[in-house]
């Protein structure tokens, strides 16, 4: 068994999960992996260990764990395995649209309930038609004369979609709105009658977690569910949300690239060509400081968007540029790894292949990389007019 985290040191929470990480993890992420199987003896390990609640307020028994050092806790287990950050990540992502936006009555009632793992779920935003432009999205909510709102629409590549039990769903309870925005709504479904998860979706990399198409079918949800009580402010609260996402799947690329140099670091000092290890051949050396540089240039970017976030400052500046870079470097480090193993990376005995598989995802979620160079171009230009 694992006693929760205590969460008065952060020293002590990370170097928990850092244990955790060697001694459960990197024994059976390749088995997972390559299986495609649901890890549930490591997701019971992360509700133990408090993961669920990590960046949850400790009035309602979570960890409160600022984002500083949440990003530095998603670093070190993607840095073994990615995959399961993101079973507590877009669970936390739907936490933090009720911490920040809910009512007095939904902190009360949901927050512990998530902190403790009891009900875990995530934030279904993405439709078939609507992904970058959440604008566009088409389910709707519909409220009937006893208060109740019937949905009705379609979600997609929705992270624990099958293994999850609650949803913070983005739907438009005014479709005819101008903006557009102005008529969207947050509400908390528990999965019920008219609510189910239609298939998991089969992935290239991001394996062992449920990615999967939710369809809602009249369901209610009563009136209590709307995020912060008041229809509209929808797009708003999910966006709001999404900071911290971005700057957890900026943490997840920058795993990815130290797992990469740390495992392309020791590779090269074992593998000898023309009588020495190939660590001393200027070709691979570059790689080596391109892979370092990476890493530590993504870490910073990170700590400047977590701190600001903590601050309560907007950040989306910030977390665009993490995201950028990080889950960039990730990829690029994943292929330099590559190249520096040859022939043995794609081989499934080494990780360097997973490596590989799971980076890509972090330039496409939590907004493309094409959408973070525009956001970061828009606030430059709204922070720094002519």
């Amino acid at each position: 068994m694992h006693s929760a985290i205590a969460a008065d040191d952060d020293q002590d929470v990370l170097a928990s999960i850092e244990r955790w990480c060697e001694r459960e993890l990197r024994p059976v992420a390749r088995k997972f992996d390559h299986a495609d199987e649901y890890p549930e003896h490591i997701v019971a390990q992360m509700k133990e260990l408090g993961l669920f609640g990590a960046t949850i307020h400790q009035d309602y028994g979570g960890l409160g764990l600022s984002a500083a050092t949440y990003a530095r806790l998603v670093m070190t287990i993607s840095s073994v395995w990615m995959a399961p950050v993101g079973i507590f990540n877009s669970h936390l992502i739907m936490a933090a649209c009720v911490q920040r936006h809910g009512t007095d009555a939904q902190k009360q009632r949901w927050l512990p309930r998530f902190a403790s793992g009891e009900v875990r779920g995530g934030i279904a935003l993405t439709e078939p038609d609507a992904g970058t432009d959440l604008q566009s999205l088409r389910t709707v909510a519909r409220r009937e004369a006893d208060g109740h709102y019937v949905i009705n629409g379609t979600k997609t590549w929705i992270t624990n979609g099958v293994y999850g039990g609650c949803f913070g769903v983005l739907v438009k309870t005014d479709p005819t709105a101008q903006p557009r925005h102005r008529g969207m709504s947050l509400f908390l479904c528990e999965k019920a009658d008219g609510f189910q998860a239609a298939k998991k979706l089969k992935k290239l990399g991001y394996k062992a977690i449920d990615s999967a198409e939710l369809v809602f079918e009249n369901f209610h949800v009563p009136a209590e569910n709307l995020i912060g009580g008041v229809e509209g402010h929808g797009f708003q609260q999910a966006a709001g949300g999404l900071a911290l996402g971005r700057i957890n799947v900026a943490a997840r690329g920058a795993g990815i690239a130290i797992a990469a140099l740390r495992d392309a670091l020791r590779y090269a000092q074992q593998r000898s060509t023309f009588g020495k290890p190939i660590a001393q051949h200027q070709a691979i050396q570059i790689k080596l400081a391109d892979m370092a540089t990476r890493v530590e240039a993504s870490k910073l970017l990170i700590e400047q968007a977590a701190r600001k976030y903590d601050s309560g400052e907007r950040c989306d500046l910030e977390a665009g540029m993490a995201k950028l870079f990080a889950s960039e470097s990730g990829v690029e480090n994943s292929l330099d790894a590559m190249r520096i193993f040859g022939g043995y990376s794609y081989s499934t005995d080494f990780d360097v292949e997973r490596y590989y598989r799971d980076a890509p995802l972090m330039c496409i979620g939590e907004g493309t990389n094409e959408m973070q160079r525009i956001i970061i171009a828009r606030q430059l230009v709204e922070r720094h007019p002519a």
